[in-house]
């Protein structure tokens, strides 16, 4: 339990003016001049989606993102990394269909603290998290057995259309 991260709420609270600044509900200046929202960013899986286009909302070249990515896999890459997440209902304004729960999320992640400082160097701002999402998405368990599933899905189907006979029967 030496990585015991603080309780973040799972859904948004109602304002509290007690809240601290590294509060994701807080949306004012500290008294460093650093707006809160800098403190907290905002993922969609519409970020990292290579089936996107960059008008779509992509931010990160193609040959880097994966391929429709999930919320739950966005959250089970960053969960391990010591950074303070929260998962929230919401739609990606771009998205077509709203009403579809694979594009519904929305991951906000703790880079910075307090004083402005990012709380890991590995991640000093929103594009170091990005990469980092899109390599270590692939490597997860659930990717890996679903390729697996495919291919070996894929290749009884193709030679069992090649035995099939060609023509009319009798000729």
């Amino acid at each position: 339990m030496a990585n015991a991260q603080p309780a973040q709420p799972a859904q948004a609270r109602p304002w509290d003016p007690n809240f601290k600044h590294t509060d994701r509900e807080r949306w004012v200046a500290d008294e460093f001049h650093i707006p809160v929202s800098r403190l907290w960013i905002c993922l969609y899986p519409a970020y990292i989606n290579s089936r996107k286009t960059v008008n779509e909302g992509r931010k990160l070249p193609k040959d880097m993102c994966v391929d429709n990515p999930q919320t739950l896999e966005i959250r089970d890459v960053l969960g391990p990394c010591g950074l303070l997440i929260g998962i929230e209902n919401k739609v990606y304004p771009r998205e077509l269909d709203h009403r579809d729960l694979k594009t519904r999320g929305r991951v906000r992640v703790q880079i910075k603290g307090e004083n402005g400082e990012p709380m890991m160097e590995k991640f000093p701002d929103r594009k170091a998290v990005l990469k980092y999402v899109c390599e270590m998405i692939p490597k997860l368990k659930t990717r890996q057995s679903s390729g697996a599933s495919t291919q070996s899905q894929a290749q009884p189907t193709q030679s069992s259309k090649s035995q099939k006979k060609k023509g009319r029967k009798g000729k």
